[in-house]
């Protein structure tokens, strides 16, 4: 078959989106030598992002919630690169790949699953200071802090500053937000056994929430369990309440505290990838405006799905930017890019949220499935064993089950990982002394 006639699909991120975008194409176009399917991603692995706060909490290993793409994906060929810019009138992709710039002519079908990026909203001194919660470097980055402030906190020098060091401001009270303060608040509490000179009234968690109620997908009763639990556990809870600033005085809110600390964590909003700002095409909130067949209208041959995509439910409300949303979007644009090909009817994406579940520390969680609440150790079982079904790879899996069960067993893990080379000297008197000892 000549290279014209095989037809190419382009998927642009590497996400829950994109990646299930490529995984059921390598189950529809399995027998299929004519559709050719490439892969693009910065990072040369899928993260799982819905533990993320268990990384920063030392509750799993770093590398058991990432997966090589290159191992997930048997037949979609993959391309190490980041997407700078897309021009579908002239049909380019514009690829940046290490210190290489790459012109890629746009295929027959092109998928935009580019997923969010942190969101700051010109905070005055938030975005030089604040830790975000959005990649694996954003965790372990979180993690190290933590450490590095209760190293620091722990000698006779910091006597006058242990308040300041060991107090955290997570901005946010979504399910990344809470989850998080969770997390962090227990690291904290449960590392003291190892730092003699620090007492937990040495500790303050504040979560700062602009709503009423925390977790609001969940409903209010749900929301004011979990920050009951919070509160019990020593988090400081701020609703109705927003960051001004950060200032040399400290976290400035909205009802008028400023508190003093050396962590501000901000999980409170995000945007589309600035990638789909040049994009000619219609837009809400930044985000790519699609049909309900997930295509882009006006724009042939282009889909769109996840995060970066505006996609309207049978009611008419958009679906929420959530990882379970992105999976079954991505198997549904597959199969119509596939029906596309082929010829045969296309579906609509039509789902009902299955059930919301969160995490909130100390073995405790909050769960609606199906319409019914749950709540406590019940709601946490059904956390942990819903997403160690959903993380890709069998090995995965049970490594991340064996860090759970040994989290039982032992202490908090406070290794503070330096990505650093080893110190070393060159100097031509050691060198010439050397060489005359050897003579």
């Amino acid at each position: 078959m000549s290279a014209h006639q095989i037809k190419r699909i382009l998927i642009l991120g590497g996400g829950f989106g994109g990646l299930y975008t490529a995984l059921e194409l390598e189950k529809e176009l399995a027998r299929d030598s004519s559709v050719s399917v490439t892969l693009v991603n910065r990072e040369n692995f899928f993260l799982f992002t819905p533990m993320l706060h268990e990384i920063a909490a030392s509750d799993v290993d770093f590398t058991d919630i990432v997966s090589p793409i290159r191992q997930l994906l048997k037949r979609v060929e993959f391309f190490h690169g980041e997407v700078q810019a897309i021009d579908i009138q002239s049909r380019r992709v514009r690829l940046v790949h290490g210190p290489e710039r790459h012109l890629h002519e746009m295929d027959d079908y092109l998928v935009i699953a580019l997923g969010s990026t942190t969101n700051y909203y010109n905070i005055p001194g938030l975005q030089s200071k604040a830790v975000a919660m959005k990649s694996l470097g954003d965790a372990i980055h979180l993690r190290n802090q933590l450490v590095d402030l209760l190293e620091e906190a722990d000698f006779e020098c910091a006597v006058n500053s242990r308040n300041k060091l060991l107090t955290v401001v997570i901005a946010g009270g979504g399910f990344s937000g809470v989850e998080t303060v969770a997390a962090v608040n227990d690291f904290l509490r449960d590392s003291l056994r190892s730092y003699p000179h620090l007492a937990e009234n040495l500790i303050r968690i504040v979560l700062v929430h602009p709503g009423e109620v925390v977790l609001p997908e969940l409903g209010r009763k749900l929301g004011l369990y979990a920050q009951e639990k919070l509160a019990k556990r020593g988090v400081e809870i701020r609703v109705k309440t927003k960051v001004e600033r950060i200032s040399e005085r400290g976290v400035e809110l909205s009802d008028g505290t400023t508190i003093e600390a050396n962590t501000v964590v901000w999980t409170a909003g995000t945007s589309p990838s600035p990638v789909l700002g040049t994009l000619p095409c219609a837009k809400e909130h930044g985000r790519l405006v699609a049909n309900p067949f997930l295509e882009v209208p006006g724009c042939d041959g282009v889909w769109a799905l996840g995060d970066c995509a505006f996609v309207l439910d049978p009611t008419g409300k958009p679906y929420p930017p959530t990882a379970q949303h992105a999976m079954r979007q991505g198997k549904t644009v597959a199969r119509n890019i596939v029906a596309t090909i082929r010829g045969s009817e296309r579906k609509k994406f039509e789902y009902s949220t299955i059930g919301l579940l969160a995490a909130i520390g100390r073995r405790v969680g909050v769960a609606n499935i199906l319409g019914v609440n749950f709540s406590g150790f019940l709601a946490w079982s059904l956390w942990r064993t819903i997403y160690l079904v959903k993380l890709p790879r069998l090995e995965k899996k049970v490594r991340v089950a064996f860090d759970w069960t040994l989290d039982l067993l032992f202490a908090k893990d406070l290794v503070h990982f330096m990505i650093l080379r080893s110190p070393a000297i060159s100097t031509r008197e050691e060198t010439e002394t050397l060489s005359k000892k050897i003579d």
